[in-house]
């Protein structure tokens, strides 16, 4: 009977633990950077992708190095869906383009300036 309730009460720590760190919305997409040179093994570019998410934190986040990305896809300004899990993140454009992502920074965005 004691094991079960540790069993218990460790699944359910682990779920709360899990489920804190997934953030998700809309935003726009602040900046699309590429990152590194391409070459014999890293034939694709990677790009950092930098959006501010909406519990005002600013997230740059990084594509993989197998990620095709086609940049005229994710135009600077236009409108993302984002999930964030805990350090991996999924950004999704309106005409239904997506990426997956690694989380790379993450700041506290600053106010717009009036």
């Amino acid at each position: 009977m004691n094991r079960l309730t540790m069993l218990a009460l460790a699944l359910m720590l682990t779920v709360n633990a899990t489920a804190a760190s997934k953030d998700s919305g809309k935003t726009t997409l602040k900046d699309l950077q590429p990152v590194g040179v391409t070459d014999k093994k890293h034939k694709n570019q990677r790009y950092d992708l930098s959006f501010v998410a909406t519990p005002g934190k600013d997230y740059t986040c990084r594509t993989g190095e197998k990620t095709k990305l086609k940049v005229m896809d994710f135009v600077v300004g236009s409108d993302l869906t984002y999930v964030v899990n805990g350090n991996k993140a999924k950004l999704k454009t309106s005409s239904g383009k997506e990426v997956d992502c690694t989380i790379v920074r993450v700041a506290n965005a600053t106010p717009a300036m009036k």
